[in-house]
C-alpha cells in the first residue's frame, strides 16, 4: 500500500516536468520530490519516469498512474464545485488522415449523443498538431509527442500491407517475391514531402524501391491504387475492395499514440474523449489488426516506438 500524499508529489513532478520545478510549486525541496516518488516506485514495484534531455518522461506505468491521480483530483474537485456528470465544452483532437476519416469520424455521431454540451472539433490530416503546444486538445500521433507536460500513453497498434486492386493484378500478374516488386508500378508517398520516419514504408520493404505515382495524402493513395494504378503500402483499415500482396513476405506494424497536454488532461471533457478513443478502437482491433495469425507465422517487418518519450520530433500519420 502507498502514502496517498506521495502520489500528489508524483503527479506534481508528473506535471512540472522537473523535481526542482515540482518541489517548488509544493513549497518543498527537489530531493524530498525525489525521495517521496522513489518510494512510491518501491511500493508499486514500477518504474514512473525515465530521465531525458527534456526533463522527466512518463512510463506507460507512469502514464496510467497519472490519470488516476488526475481522475481522484477531478473528481474531489467536481464534488467541491457541486458538478453534474454531463461534461461540456470543445475538445478538438488531432488525428492522422486515414485514421480520422475512416475510424473516428464515423463513431461522432453515436458518440455526440446524449452529450449536448460537449463539442467535437476533428482535425484528420496529413502531418499532426502539438498537444504540447496546445495547438489541439488531444493528438493522436505515430510516437510520443515530446515535452515535460505532455501526458502519453499508446492508443492501439495497426498493421500495413501492400495492396493492388484486383484490376491491377489481372493486368500486371501478382508479385510473387519482394524483388518482384521492382519490376511493378507503386504507389507512395513524396519523399521530400514526408513528416515522419515511419511512413518509409518502400525503405523498409526493400532499399531503392520508388512509387511511380506518389502522394502525400494516404488517402489519395488509397485512390490511386483502388483504380489500378499499382501495389502500395496502406494501413489495413483503409483496404476494403482491395487484395493484399505477399502477405507472407510484407505486414508491418505502427502504434498510435494519444497526447494530451498535463493541464488539460483531468478535466471531464478530455477524460470523456480519451475512453471513447480506448472504447473506438478496441471495437476497431478486427479492421486494425486483421492479419495476427500471419504476423505471428512470418518473418514480418515491425516498427515499434519504445513506451518511454523519445527526444525529438514527434510524428502523426
Amino acid at each position: 500500500m502507498f502514502d496517498w500524499d506521495d502520489l500528489r508529489l508524483f503527479a506534481a513532478a508528473a506535471r512540472s516536468g522537473s523535481l526542482a520545478a515540482a518541489g517548488a510549486r509544493l513549497g518543498l525541496d527537489a530531493s524530498t520530490v525525489g525521495r517521496r516518488v522513489a518510494r512510491l516506485e518501491s511500493a508499486l514495484q514500477s518504474t514512473l519516469f525515465v530521465r531525458s534531455a527534456s526533463g522527466l518522461c512518463l512510463t506507460a506505468t507512469g502514464a496510467r498512474l497519472l490519470e488516476t491521480a488526475s481522475e481522484a483530483e477531478a473528481i474531489m474537485a467536481k464534488a467541491a464545485r457541486g458538478e453534474d456528470d454531463d461534461p461540456g465544452g470543445a475538445v478538438r483532437i488531432s488525428a492522422p488522415e486515414g485514421f480520422g476519416t475512416a475510424i473516428l469520424a464515423p463513431g461522432l455521431k453515436a458518440f455526440a449523443l446524449g452529450r449536448p454540451r460537449l463539442r467535437i472539433e476533428l482535425a484528420a490530416e496529413s502531418g499532426f498538431r502539438s498537444a504540447g503546444r496546445r495547438e489541439v486538445d488531444v493528438a493522436v500521433t505515430l510516437s510520443p509527442q515530446p515535452g515535460a507536460r505532455v501526458v502519453v500513453e499508446p492508443l492501439t497498434e495497426y498493421q500495413l500491407a501492400l495492396f493492388a486492386a484486383p484490376e491491377y493484378l489481372a493486368r500486371a500478374g501478382r508479385p510473387e517475391r519482394i524483388e518482384d516488386l521492382g519490376g511493378h508500378d507503386l504507389v507512395g508517398y513524396v519523399d521530400d514531402l514526408l513528416y515522419a520516419p515511419e511512413l518509409r514504408y518502400l525503405d523498409e520493404i526493400r532499399s531503392g524501391l520508388r512509387p511511380t505515382l506518389a502522394s502525400s495524402s494516404i488517402r489519395a493513395q488509397r485512390e490511386i491504387v483502388l483504380s489500378g494504378g499499382g501495389v502500395g503500402v496502406l494501413p489495413c483499415f483503409l483496404s476494403t475492395g482491395l487484395e493484399p500482396v505477399l502477405l507472407d513476405h510484407v505486414l508491418l506494424t505502427r502504434r498510435f499514440w494519444i497526447n494530451t497536454h498535463a493541464e488539460v488532461a483531468a478535466t471531464a471533457r478530455v477524460r470523456t474523449v480519451r475512453r471513447w478513443l480506448l472504447e473506438r478502437v478496441d471495437a476497431a482491433r478486427s479492421v486494425l489488426a486483421p492479419y495476427e495469425a500471419a504476423k505471428a507465422a512470418s518473418a514480418c517487418l515491425t516498427s515499434e516506438p519504445t513506451v518511454d518519450v523519445p527526444d525529438g520530433q514527434a510524428r502523426g500519420v
